[in-house]
């Protein structure tokens, strides 16, 4: 099991490695033959992973590189702690070191089906067209921190995974590849910011990209007809209004003295609690825990979230 969230220890993985992740980009609808691979596949694809970035950067080589050979939604390297990459860490700090020169290329892949410590890819979140296989770089930090840089600067531009990577990965998963690339994390997080704002899910990223970048640090989404949200504390606070209390403070001016009117009033007021629902499934996907608050009193609702 993976250790529970030390912010003081997750402070200092960040400047102490890269975190990224090999991008598979997969044809819709086609059929995924496995989401881990045993030892020797993984280690055969990380092999090919270290050689891509050795390419972006000569200097990525002297760093020690860690990559579990299974691929994960991208809702499951996105979440507070960055705990997968985590997980990949403490499992590396126990490999053994055989004194040669330059990084090593650690690899963990599945024996009878089941993979190391918590690297397991969730069931939850099938049939979605980017997988992503988890990797991190680490060894000084002043060397990490100069690749680290450069790979923020060009890997979202100029990342594509080498021909021979993306066959490797399209054979050993037995999916069907249509681009492989490179991203970090904050790649990742800029990347699933844009998707979300396509989806209608823009008003609630700010809230989330507190939690994934600085998880002690404090967010409200208090804007229009959205849903009353307050991160704090490591938790996402929902305010719960009845129907009085979301009367007066969504539609203050509705006068609700006809029968089409208070059909109305409760059609949105249906849509909002779906909304709550919706974004409390979002957050909850991400790791964030999520805590509803009933608020009685819309004008105290901000109090009650506090």
């Amino acid at each position: 099991m993976t250790d529970a969230p030390d912010p003081v220890r997750d402070a200092a993985l960040a400047p102490l490695h890269v975190l990224g992740a090999l991008a598979l980009e997969l044809t819709a609808g086609a059929d995924v033959a496995r989401d881990r691979l045993p030892q020797g596949d993984a280690g055969a694809l990380a092999t090919l992973i270290a050689s891509d970035l050795a390419g972006f950067d000569p200097d990525a080589a002297a760093l020690d590189l860690v990559v579990v050979g299974a691929h994960y939604d991208p809702v499951e390297l996105l979440r507070p702690g960055w705990p997968l990459h985590r997980e990949l860490d403490d499992l590396a700090a126990r490999a053994p070191r055989d004194g040669h020169e330059g990084g090593r290329v650690i690899a963990f892949g599945s024996h009878e089906d089941r993979l190391p410590g918590a690297l397991s890819p969730s069931g939850d979140y099938p049939g979605g067209t980017l997988r992503l296989v988890p990797f991190a770089l680490s060894g000084p930090p002043s060397r990490v921190a100069a690749v680290g840089d450069r790979f923020e600067a060009t890997l979202m531009e100029q990342g594509m995974a080498s021909a021979e990577t993306a066959l490797e990965a399209q054979v050993a998963f037995g999916v069907r590849v249509e681009h492989a690339r490179y991203l970090t994390v904050h790649d990742l997080a800029a990347m699933t910011s844009m998707q979300y704002d396509h989806a209608g899910l823009g008003p609630l990223w700010p809230l989330l990209e507190t939690a994934l970048l600085e998880p002690d640090g404090e967010a409200w989404l208090d804007a229009g007809a959205e849903p009353l949200v307050h991160y704090v504390a490591g938790e996402a606070r929902i305010a719960l209004f009845p129907p009085r209390a979301w009367h007066a403070r969504y539609a203050p001016d509705e006068p609700c003295d006809t029968e089409d009117c208070r059909e109305r009033l409760e059609r949105q007021y249906q849509h909002f609690q779906g909304r709550q629902r919706q974004f409390a499934a979002v957050l909850g996907a991400h790791g964030v825990a999520v805590n509803f608050v009933h608020c009685e009193d819309a004008a105290g609702a901000r109090d009650a979230l506090a």
